[in-house]
């Protein structure tokens, strides 16, 4: 299995365009040792050849120049993305789809019923894409026993589970959570038996996570903050990270705690806010991931199970 990580930020990306805090800034400026990231997605291949993209992030039109791979070049107009998982209905794992609309074949969709309900009521990508590439929506069982395949991308078997999380602030039941507003999703290798555990958003290790996160030979979570009050104490929020569907870092319950339940497996953050230090290669919060044997993902990372 081959994980190619096209984006490794949360939304906005990092630097944020409108943001000045000391990580933003810094790597503006030059003052602190930081790489630029894009918005999360990943995409995964048994092959080489064929890939599931993991959500469509506002910059996934640079991301896919950024990796060859997904336009293959084997006819005038042609990808290598044989189908699309999305993982929520947030606007920065959604709006992509806008930017791949050109053509006359269908984008392949798998999402839950409630995704697909956001993305026809309160922000109607998939209707407007249907003006354009149309859609063919596939349903992603959510129940943690049914797995699923995605047509055109051999040797790979996805099997979700629902995690809880708020819906979009467009959602019809923004304020009502369902189960599949968001999902974490175990992706195994047919051919060699290898698996990845995948969750961007993960606001607490629910009953049913352990039995999955402990098969995975890679485990590819939520780092989008370091402190459940980083934003708090920034100014910049009034609500806790895990008030809104991020398990932090650092702290009682934190992932560094969580996932030091998995020294076999390979550990690995994704979606990281702007804000948070692991950001920067020389923060004692990073030398204290590395300490527990945990990585901080980037754009352009290759992972091969």
């Amino acid at each position: 299995m081959h994980i190619h990580v096209l984006g490794s930020a949360a939304g906005g990306g990092f630097p944020q365009w409108n943001c000045n805090c000391p990580n933003c800034d810094g790597l503006r400026k030059g003052k602190i040792k930081a790489k630029k990231r894009t918005q999360s997605s990943i995409c995964v291949s048994a092959d080489g050849i064929n890939w599931v993209l993991f959500n469509t992030s506002p910059d996934i039109l640079q991301q896919i120049q950024d990796f060859a791979p997904l336009q293959p070049g084997r006819a005038i107009r042609d990808s290598g993305i044989a189908g699309i998982v999305l993982i929520d209905a947030q606007i920065d794992h959604t709006t992509g789809l806008l930017m791949l609309r050109e053509g006359q074949v269908k984008r392949e969709i798998y999402c839950t019923d409630m995704v697909y309900q956001d993305l026809t009521t309160g922000n109607p990508l998939l209707n407007i894409l249907g003006h354009y590439c149309g859609v063919n929506r596939h349903d992603v069982p959510i129940d943690g026993m049914q797995s699923f395949s995605v047509e055109g991308a051999p040797g790979l078997r996805f099997t979700a589970v629902a995690l809880k999380s708020a819906a979009p602030p467009y959602s019809p039941h923004r304020n009502d959570p369902h189960p599949g507003d968001t999902i974490g999703v175990l992706i195994e290798d047919t051919n060699n038996g290898k698996k990845a555990f995948y969750a961007p958003g993960l606001g607490e290790i629910e009953p049913h996570l352990p039995a999955l996160m402990q098969q995975a030979d890679c485990i590819m979570v939520d780092g989008t903050f370091w402190t459940n009050t980083e934003m708090i104490d920034m100014g910049l929020m009034t609500k806790k990270a895990r008030d809104i569907g991020h398990n932090p870092q650092s702290g009682p319950g934190g992932m560094m705690e969580v996932l030091d339940a998995y020294p076999d497996a390979r550990r690995v953050l994704i979606h990281i806010n702007n804000t948070n230090p692991i950001l920067r290669e020389d923060s004692a919060e990073r030398a204290e991931l590395e300490r527990h044997g945990i990585e901080v993902a980037y754009d352009g990372m290759d992972i091969i199970l």
